[in-house]
C-alpha cells in the first residue's frame, strides 16, 4: 500500500509540474485602463473570447461581443456585466460564416459606434462543411470573415489614433499548414476532397490551413499599416479546453474532453496572450509577428508563416473572395 501511495503521490506531483510549468502558461502583466476605448472580441459568448471580453470590461472599456448565437451572447453579456460592473458590454450579432453577415455588422458598428481602438479576431472552428458562401468552413470562419472584417473596419481603427491593434488569434498548429491556391480556386477551400479520408483528419488539416492563413494575413497587414498608430499581432493561446471541438462526433468529444480537462489550460489561463498583444506596452515594433508567450519578444515560426510573397498573394486572393477587389 505504502509503495502504491508513494507511486500515486509522485504521480500526482509530476503532472502537476508539467502542468504548472508546460500547459499553464504566463500572464499578461499589462496594468493597462481602457477608459473611453472600445473593443470588439468575436466569438465572445464563450471559452477565451468571453475571459477576454470580461478581462477589458474589468479594464474600464466599451465591449461589442459579435458573435453568431444572440441568445447565448446576451447571457454572457448579462454575465460580464454582473463581474465586471460595467454596463458597457454589449451584443452585435456577426456570423463569419457569412460575408453578408460580416457587411452588415460592420455597417452597423459604423453607423453607432464612433470609435474602435481594439479588434480581437478570436472566433474558430474546427470542423467540415462549408459556409454560406461556399467556402470550407475553417477557411471561411477563421480566415476570410476576419480578413473582411478587419478590412471594413480598418479606417475606423487608424481614427481611434493612440496605438489602436488587431489582434488574430492564430494557434501552433499553423506549422502543418498550407496554402494550396491551385485547391483554393478549385474547391473555394485548402483542403481537396481525398476519398477515404475520415472527417477529423480533414478538419485538423483545413484548421491548420486557416491558422497559417492568420499569420500571413497579420503580416501583410502589418506591411500595409507602416506608418500608421495601427499595429498587429497574430498568437498561439495555449493548448486550450474550450468549445472549439463542439462540431465533432459524440465519440470524439467523449474520448477528448476527459484529456482536455486534465490537461489543457483553462480560459483564464488561455486568454492571456490575447491580452498581451492587446495591451502590453513596448511590442509596437513587432507589429505583425507572432507571440506564444507573454514576452516582449515574439515566438518562432514556420518558413511559410515568414514568406512575404505567400502573405501578399492570400491578401490579393482574399480580396477577390470578398469582393473588395
Amino acid at each position: 500500500m505504502s509503495l502504491f501511495l508513494t507511486t500515486l503521490s509522485g504521480g500526482v506531483i509530476l503532472y502537476l509540474l508539467i502542468y504548472y510549468t508546460m500547459f499553464k502558461g504566463s500572464r499578461c502583466r499589462s496594468s493597462a485602463v481602457l477608459k473611453g476605448k472600445t473593443a470588439i472580441v468575436t466569438g465572445s459568448n464563450t471559452g477565451i473570447g468571453k475571459t477576454t471580453a470580461m478581462e477589458l470590461a474589468k479594464r474600464g472599456a466599451r465591449v461589442i461581443l459579435s458573435c453568431r448565437n444572440q441568445q447565448k451572447a446576451e447571457a454572457a453579456a448579462y454575465d460580464i456585466r454582473r463581474e465586471s460592473g460595467n454596463n458597457e458590454v454589449l451584443c452585435m450579432q456577426l456570423d463569419l460564416a457569412s460575408l453578408k453577415s460580416v457587411r452588415t455588422f460592420a455597417e452597423t458598428f459604423l453607423k453607432t459606434e464612433p470609435r474602435l481602438d481594439l479588434l480581437i479576431n478570436n472566433a474558430g472552428v474546427m470542423a467540415t462543411g462549408q459556409t454560406e458562401d461556399g467556402f470550407g468552413l475553417a477557411f471561411g470562419v477563421n480566415h476570410l470573415g476576419h480578413f473582411l472584417l478587419t478590412s471594413l473596419l480598418l479606417e475606423r481603427l487608424k481614427q481611434a489614433g493612440g496605438g489602436s491593434r488587431v489582434v488574430n488569434v492564430a494557434a501552433l498548429l499553423h506549422r502543418l499548414g498550407t496554402v494550396d491556391f491551385a485547391a483554393l480556386n478549385a474547391h473555394k477551400d485548402l483542403v481537396t476532397p481525398t476519398p477515404g479520408r475520415s472527417s477529423w483528419h480533414a478538419a485538423l488539416m483545413a484548421y491548420c490551413h486557416s491558422k497559417l492563413c492568420n499569420l500571413l494575413f497579420t503580416r501583410e497587414l502589418a506591411n500595409r499599416l507602416e506608418g500608421t498608430s495601427v499595429t498587429c499581432y497574430s498568437l498561439h493561446p495555449g493548448v486550450i479546453s474550450t468549445e472549439l471541438c463542439r462540431n465533432m462526433s459524440w465519440w470524439q468529444r467523449l474520448l477528448l474532453v476527459p484529456v482536455s480537462k486534465l490537461l489543457f489550460l483553462d480560459s483564464e489561463a488561455g486568454a492571456q496572450v490575447t491580452l498581451h498583444c492587446a495591451l502590453q506596452e513596448g511590442i509596437e515594433h513587432f507589429s505583425g509577428r507572432y507571440f506564444s508567450s507573454c514576452s516582449l519578444r515574439p515566438g518562432s515560426v514556420g518558413p511559410k508563416a515568414r514568406d512575404d510573397g505567400l502573405a501578399k498573394k492570400l491578401w490579393e486572393v482574399s480580396e477577390r473572395l470578398c469582393g473588395l477587389s
